[in-house]
């Protein structure tokens, strides 16, 4: 039933702006899959969905680029979401678009930095560990080279 289910998720946010996970539930439930919000929000961290800016200026769920994966990339998510780049000693601190921060938090976890032991994600902010201030550094500066 889960897979089954996750690939409907993924064929619904291919077709419609998804922006909420009670939408998601709903257009589930509308397919035949009797879900609740919070089964959609496993589905949702399961499946590395993140949410983007559409045209018209709207947030909805889509599929992490798989360009995510690679650690050096020019990653255009990082460049659109992603305001400003600080080190507070070992921590570095992201300022993203409002609304945009788990995204990033998401994104900067798959691909799996060796300078950033994790992250923790608000709506518009994200705070990464690093072992050392100097990692910390590291890390600014590739942030800083993708805006």
């Amino acid at each position: 039933m889960k897979p089954a289910r996750q690939e409907k998720i993924l064929e619904l946010i291919s077709r419609y702006e998804v922006e909420t996970q009670e939408e998601l539930a709903a257009k589930l439930k509308e397919a035949g899959f009797n879900v609740t919000q919070a089964t959609v929000s496993r589905d949702i961290r399961s499946l590395g969905l993140t949410k983007v800016v559409g045209k018209n200026g709207k947030v909805y769920y889509a599929p992490l680029p798989v360009t995510m994966e690679g650690n050096t990339d020019r990653v255009r998510i990082f460049a659109e979401e992603m305001i400003s780049v600080e080190t507070g000693r070992n921590i570095v601190v992201i300022r993203t678009v409002p609304g945009m921060a788990m995204g990033l938090a998401t994104a900067l976890d798959a691909m799996k930095l060796p300078q950033i032991l994790g992250c923790i994600a608000g709506d518009d902010t994200i705070f990464c560990v690093c072992p050392s201030d100097q990692e910390a550094a590291e890390v600014r500066s590739s942030l800083l080279a993708l805006l």
